[in-house]
């Protein structure tokens, strides 16, 4: 009987190096990154000594993780399973990754010093903006500015356009960003137009784009009408009794202005009633009565009406001493009649007299000025713009110049610098803000005399003008000599505090008592206000450090908290309500914080899988120790592949038994989800399941992954396949199929003691579409180590070998070389002299090297004595391992006696 079997035979490779691979993710979230080494089958036949395993991860020239001697070092932020590491899986997990951590990683594995793997793995970080659009308040047909703010994102840079009506009004265009202390980045989009009455009630759009994602913010627009202002005064009969002024505030929107009145600069004080007109705009009339103390005064009465939104004010202006006022002719007796007649005589002579002195002095007359005090702004907030002004009046205001100092420093004009970058100066910004205005020369009150306002817009920022004032030098412009200097009050810089929520949590050493404590940051200045309440009256804090002066931070700014007790049973009830209310001088309200009831953090199980005998799989998962009741879960299945590298889709279907209070404090429940066994399910690969649960007690969501969804046991034949030759050599093969993930084989052979053996694995669809595995494994025996023939040494010399592709698909397929076998059917054992090789071995084991499509012969010797016929009975073995079976499958094939007397 002929027996055919392919002769050729190379080792296969041993080291697998994995091209560079991207990871991306979000901030704060963890990641892993791959490295997956397959053994080779001489290892896996020693059984993994984890001692001699060598891992290394590095990065950026430093080392991140280390395994050797068993011994495992790994930096803080990072994590990895060594339990995973006999299954070739040394893959390392970023603990809420920050960018810090990006770069490139390179995995290095040995196994008792020789290299099996190398790859490198680029981890960065994606992060999307947040919008916000601080304004939509403008002037009607007045040059207006919006701005949309991007923040938080990373890398840049992002783009913005702007839409009305869902029409692109202003195309994308992309901005760099400035990169913050935190190394994320911000970025502003500007949009300037003048809104006009078509715009009201409609809605305008900002459209951010980021790596590919998009998103837009809508808004509608508040479109202010500025007013028209005339100031009057009531007639009155002489100069000794109160003067009644009114100012008309014509066709504004909307309805909510403050009136100011004004004194030569200094503000005033009044209250008022406003009227609908028919066009849909109001109007008002307010009213102020001047004493007489306040008409010897004299100068000008300025009405200013301030809108939101508005920078600067519209305002009447009227000059005391121009009034026409209609006094009753008193009637005079003889005597006074010639007492005004006399008076008049010497009135005339006096003007006679000074004629002459007035025209030597004209031109200083007509130099002269009258300056007013600088006027500050009623509140001057840090990151919000303040004005301060003078008025000039004179003949010759068109020649004036004036100059502003911050206490001695002079001031110059940085608006259009500042422009450049966006915004202006946030409150918090290093660049200091200043513009420079010049109004006029108006027209005044007086007779040829004119009006000039000079005026200085700034941005206070606490470390330059706490403290400070503003001076202003008024002078002829070419002339050195300053005519009149003005200094202007010191100011008190307002910033709002930034109030947190309250915070609970259990005292340390007394259990039944609850603190609560609420902190408020970045105010100034530092006097503020804790005052604690509940339903029953007024609480008393037990510690303070707004009674205690905090201290500045290195921007000038304030923090302080306030903590109160409670007992513990009074919060538990869920019915005693707690606030707080914060005052400070920057408030024009205070700010109020409140809480109901006790909060505790749930504490979640991992989640645990079972499966019913209808083949459905149910996970599940306790939430334990939470209050108040109230929770959320959300169960989501992860994209396919060998990771877990993001959320694919919510699964529905999820239940949530509870919650069920188990304690007057403390709640319990159990989320479960249900899945029915499908091919779609089978065919996963390296997927998972994440139960995420959200609690108000949680600033981020807890969750637990389930991973190796669509575990899937392989059809195992029940024997090994196999073919001798007349020379000893057998191809043994075995057909597995189906299964997921693909199984792992170990081949071995011997007698009363196994070795190790090199196979060959193959892998394709069958016709009933699952994956075939066909592992094929050539072994030649040798009992003795007498003479070979003439023939066997000269196959041996020309590297005959088995066909690996042709021997693994079917070993009887015509068109292979074969073997020869003896015509009368005895068994040609190959002899070899034990330990010893010809040139033409050595030269026949490098062609077979070269040969990427050789099967590996090996080579057992069955020798057990000193004569021929003492060796014992060959075995063959497979080890087939899968995660679906609880214990290794064995397939073995045993020589029959037949064939060792035989041979014998």
């Amino acid at each position: 009987m002929w027996c055919k079997v392919l002769v050729c035979a190379v080792l296969s490779t041993l080291i697998k190096y994995v091209s560079p691979s991207e990871i991306q993710t979000s901030p704060n979230t963890n990641a892993t990154l791959p490295c997956n080494v397959t053994f080779p089958l001489f290892v896996l036949g020693d059984r993994i000594d984890q001692s001699l395993i060598k891992v290394s991860w590095i990065s950026n020239g430093s080392d991140i993780a280390s395994f050797q001697n068993a011994a495992t070092q790994i930096r803080n932020g990072f994590s990895w399973d060594a339990s995973d590491f006999v299954n070739g899986d040394f893959s390392l997990t970023l603990l809420r990754a920050g960018l810090d951590q990006q770069g490139v990683y390179e995995c290095t594995v040995s196994y008792n010093s020789t290299l099996l793997h190398s790859s490198n793995v680029s981890f960065s970080i994606l992060a999307s903006p947040t919008l916000s659009i601080p304004q939509q308040r403008v002037v009607l047909e007045k040059e207006s500015q919006l701005k949309c703010h991007a923040g938080g994102f990373y890398p840049p840079p992002v783009s913005f356009s702007w839409t009305r009506d869902e029409q692109v009004i202003q195309p994308p265009y992309e901005v760099e960003g400035e990169q913050t202390v935190d190394g994320y980045y911000v970025a502003v989009g500007n949009l300037t137009f003048y809104p006009s009455r078509e715009d009201w009630n409609v809605t305008f759009g900002c459209r951010v784009s980021h790596s590919g994602n998009y998103q837009e913010l809508d808004f509608q627009l508040n479109i202010t009408y500025l007013p028209s202002v005339k100031l009057s005064a009531a007639p009155s009969r002489s100069n000794n009794i109160p003067l009644t002024l009114y100012c008309d505030v014509d066709r504004f929107y909307p309805e909510d202005v403050s009136v100011s009145w004004f004194q030569n600069g200094t503000l005033l004080s009044e209250s008022p009633a406003t009227e609908q007109n028919p066009d849909g705009t109001f109007r008002t009339r307010r009213y102020y009565t001047l004493s007489p103390r306040q008409r010897e005064q004299g100068g000008t009465v300025e009405c200013a009406v301030s809108q939101p939104g508005v920078l600067h004010p519209v305002s009447g202006l009227i000059s005391l001493e121009k009034l026409d006022l209609k006094d009753e002719a008193p009637v005079l007796t003889k005597s006074a009649k010639a007492s005004v007649a006399m008076m008049c005589i010497s009135i005339v002579l006096v003007l006679l007299l000074c004629f002459g002195f007035s025209w030597r002095r004209r031109d200083e007359k007509q130099k002269s000025l009258s300056v007013s005090g600088i006027i500050l702004p009623p509140r001057v907030v840090v990151g919000q713009k303040g004005r301060v002004s003078v008025s000039i009046e004179g003949r010759r205001v068109d020649r004036v110049q004036t100059v502003w100092f911050l206490n001695d420093t002079p001031i110059s004009d940085v608006s259009l610098k500042a422009s450049e970058k966006v915004p202006l100066l946030s409150s918090r910004g290093e660049m200091y803000y200043y513009k420079l205005h010049t109004q006029g020369p108006l027209h005044s009150s007086g007779r040829d005399t004119q009006q000039l306002i000079s005026a200085l817009t700034f941005i206070p920022k606490i470390s330059v003008h706490k403290g400070a004032v503003f001076k202003c030098q008024v002078s002829y412009a070419g002339k050195d000599k300053i005519v009149v200097e003005r200094v202007s009050e010191k100011f008190t810089i307002l910033s709002a505090p930034e109030v947190s929520e309250i915070q609970l949590a259990e005292t340390p050493n007394d259990s039944d008592v609850i603190s609560l404590t609420v902190r408020a940051s970045h105010f100034h200045p530092d006097v503020i206000t804790f005052r604690w309440f509940c339903e029953g009256g007024e609480l008393s804090p037990v510690a303070s450090q707004a009674s205690s002066s905090p201290r500045p931070n290195s921007e000038g700014f304030f923090s302080a908290y306030s903590q109160c007790k409670l007992p513990q049973s009074e919060l538990e009830k869920g019915r005693t309500k707690v606030w707080v209310s914060v005052h400070h001088i920057a408030l024009k309200r205070p700010v109020t914080r409140e809480t109901k009831g006790f909060i505790k953090r749930p504490i979640v199980s991992e989640i645990i899988s079972s499966t019913s005998p209808d083949k459905a799989l149910t996970l599940g998962c306790e939430i334990t120790d939470f209050y108040p009741p109230n929770i959320s879960v959300t169960w989501l299945k992860l994209r396919e592949g060998e990771q877990d590298d993001g959320e694919e889709e919510v699964i529905e279907g999820g239940e949530l038994w509870g919650p069920i209070q188990t304690h007057p404090k403390l709640c319990r429940a159990t989320a479960s989800l249900k899945r029915n066994a499908t091919n779609q399910q089978n065919k996963e690969r390296g997927g998972g399941i994440k139960c995420r649960v959200e609690h108000c007690s949680l600033e981020e969501p807890i969750e637990r992954h389930w991973r190796n969804v669509g575990i899937v046991a392989p059809s195992i034949p029940s024997s090994i396949s196999v073919c001798w030759s007349s020379e000893g050599v057998g191809v043994f093969s075995l057909l597995l199929k189906g299964g997921h993930p693909k199984v792992k084989l170990l081949w071995a052979a011997g007698g009363a003691t196994l070795s190790p053996l090199v196979s060959n694995e193959t892998e394709e669809m069958g016709d009933d579409g699952r994956r075939e595995l066909r592992s094929v494994c050539a072994l030649e025996r040798s009992t003795s180590l007498l003479s070979q023939t003439n023939e066997q040494l000269e196959r041996q010399k020309n590297g005959d070998a088995i066909k690996t592709n042709s021997a693994v698909t079917d070993p009887h397929t015509e068109g292979i070389r074969y073997i020869d076998e003896k015509v009368d059917g005895e068994n040609n054992e190959l002899y070899r002299e034990e330990g010893t090789e010809s040139e033409g071995d050595e030269d026949s084991d490098k062609e077979r090297d070269e040969d990427p499509n050789a099967l590996h012969i090996n080579r057992i010797n069955l020798m057990t004595g000193p004569r021929e016929n003492d060796r014992a009975r060959l075995r063959v073995c497979v080890e087939i391992t899968h995660p679906a079976l609880k214990l290794p499958v064995y397939r073995t094939w045993t020589e029959p006696s037949v064939e060792i007397s035989s041979s014998a």
